[in-house]
């Protein structure tokens, strides 16, 4: 079963690169984000076409979150239940698997902007929301996943300069704590659960030819229930598709599960 986690920075832009790569790359559950149209823009047959379901929940111009899956999913949720927030931010649903049902989640989670902004107030209002669904999602869901852009990087090993980022978003010391607050519920970061080889970073800047100088940031994340660490074989980023002509500014990055 493979879970990848994509940031395609406009569904309507990057259509054809995320139809080209599924079909090179058939995983289970396909976690976009940041589709930037609204909901009844979403290219709902171009998915089934290609024999895939769709959940999805759109907003215009901002946001947007889609489960792209071979399996219709099933208790679908929309946006944090305990958090009013009109931004479109995330989407859960439930997969069958031969271990039983694996709770997948696709979540944006905020940017911040600067640390003085109130944007960065409500990124970590969002966080601590998000603890406390997940907290309560792991009993009910034992076989949970969640994927996305959380724009965080956990450790300085995830910053290709970390002195040049000190005192910014993505890294400060409160973001990083969310993170890890979220680990203590008893999730784990698939990608380190591996000796990695190469380049680290999911994310690269547009300006100054940061993709070309490798100057990225490691944001984009799959972390797994104690179960489906016990199932994962590999997590890896595929970095080809930020070569792209009019690339997103996102690498996507799949965990593989493997069910006995």
């Amino acid at each position: 079963m493979k879970l990848t986690t994509w940031n395609v920075n406009s569904l309507n832009v990057r259509l054809p690169q995320v139809l080209d790569w599924l079909k090179a790359n058939p995983v289970d559950v396909l976690c976009l984000q940041e589709l930037k149209l609204p909901d009844e823009r979403f290219p709902l047959e171009a998915f089934q076409e290609m024999g895939y379901h769709a959940h999805w929940a759109g907003q215009k111009t901002y946001n947007g979150v889609a489960l792209i899956s071979r399996e219709p999913g099933a208790d679908v949720q929309r946006n944090l239940p305990n958090y009013e927030d009109p931004q479109q931010r995330l989407l859960a649903a439930t997969y069958p698997s031969p271990d039983g049902p694996v709770r997948v989640i696709c979540a944006y989670c905020p940017n911040g902007q600067s640390l003085e902004s109130e944007k960065y107030t409500y990124k970590l209002e969002w966080f601590a929301a998000l603890h406390d669904w997940l907290e309560k999602e792991l009993q009910q869901y034992p076989r949970l996943a969640i994927l996305g852009d959380y724009n965080i990087a956990p450790a300085d090993q995830d910053v290709h300069d970390p002195a040049k980022w000190v005192g910014d978003v993505l890294v400060s010391p409160p973001e990083r704590a969310a993170f890890e607050r979220l680990l203590a519920l008893g999730l784990h970061d698939a990608y380190r659960l591996f000796e990695q080889s190469g380049s680290p970073f999911t994310w690269w800047d547009y300006r100054r030819f940061a993709f070309r100088r490798d100057a990225g940031l490691r944001i984009d994340h799959a972390l797994l229930s104690d179960a489906l660490k016990a199932r994962c074989t590999a997590c890896d980023i595929d970095r080809e598709p930020r070569a792209n002509e009019q690339p997103s500014d996102h690498a996507p990055v799949t965990a593989t599960l493997s069910f006995s």
